[in-house]
């Protein structure tokens, strides 16, 4: 599979302007790089991801709008590459990432993640040179009517290197099928490690019912991807969407929505102002506030264990 996501993958750059503009964009993108407590956090200005930023995903704005993600709505360059029977993977034409995708059901059904975690760890398998990620309808996703996944290559988020260096705290299972809370002081995270697929659903539904309060999904952000024989599961529980300096006016406005890759460690800035601006405590801000909160996330470390 990572042979035809290659090939797809250059044939969208020779053949799509937009794509091949917009990647090559990429090289000369200005990123900067802080050190919170430990952990690396890279800010990265890209205007191109203005329109993901600043996505209206209100019900009435999704419902005046075409969904991009749909065939009948794509660019004519826009080609695809079956995954199973119900997904197909397409190069992002608006890349945060060096090697891009997204990769959306075929049909037009909401963004959820529950019953469909394993499709995902499937992706992980087939794209193992890649790191599979989940936006929650509320949590990133600017396609929430749309259920979609998206994958990057390995080595851009810093917390592909950083999680296993966290005390983490096992709450059920064992150290080779466990599911686990991390706690860096700015984003609070559950880790699933898993040689079992199986094992790795069970323990992702324990943590997803647990989470689940309202008939609406948990909010939360999703990374996965494959470390030699295991899966590695990284979920980002959140409390809200946007951060209050999103809305703000004046000096205080800074144009930030986290999804995956924000959480993950590289922070998305499509205003150059803003790029600028930010600073390492902007950042802290902006995760804490965003997160669920260390003592929400013990009362369900409790929850779970009894």
């Amino acid at each position: 599979m990572n042979k035809e996501v290659e090939n797809l993958f250059n044939d969208q750059l020779n053949q799509w302007k937009l794509v091949g503009s917009n990647y090559e964009a990429l090289s000369n993108v200005l990123i900067k790089e802080f050190d919170i407590n430990g952990h690396t956090y890279r800010v990265q200005f890209n205007p191109a991801r203005i329109h993901s930023s600043t996505a209206k995903v209100d019900q009435e704005s999704l419902l005046e709008r075409k969904c991009f993600l749909c065939a009948k709505n794509r660019p004519v360059e826009q080609k695809g590459l079956p995954f199973g029977t119900q997904y197909q993977i397409l190069v992002n034409p608006y890349p945060i990432f060096n090697k891009h995708f997204t990769i959306p059901t075929l049909q037009h059904i909401n963004q959820h993640i529950l019953g469909r975690l394993g499709y995902m760890l499937n992706l992980c398998e087939l794209m193992n040179e890649y790191v599979v990620f989940y936006n929650g309808p509320r949590c990133g996703a600017s396609a929430p009517d749309h259920h979609h996944f998206q994958a990057g290559n390995k080595g851009f988020l810093p917390i592909q290197e950083e999680w296993s260096e966290e005390e983490g705290e096992l709450i059920v299972g064992n150290t080779t099928d466990g599911l686990w809370f991390l706690n860096d002081t700015l984003r609070t995270m559950f880790v699933i490690e898993a040689t079992h697929k199986e094992k790795a659903l069970e323990l992702f539904n324990i943590l997803y019912q647990t989470l689940s309060t309202t008939p609406e999904e948990p909010m939360m952000n999703i990374l996965a991807w494959r470390d030699k024989h295991k899966w590695i599961i990284v979920i980002f529980p959140r409390q809200k969407h946007r951060p209050s300096c999103y809305s703000a006016t004046g000096e205080a406005n800074l144009l930030v929505s986290p999804g995956s890759v924000d959480m993950g460690g590289v922070i998305i800035t499509p205003l150059e102002k803003d790029f600028d601006k930010i600073t390492a405590k902007h950042i802290a801000d902006i995760l804490k506030e965003v997160s669920l909160p260390h003592e929400r996330c013990v009362e369900l470390i409790t929850q779970i264990k009894k």
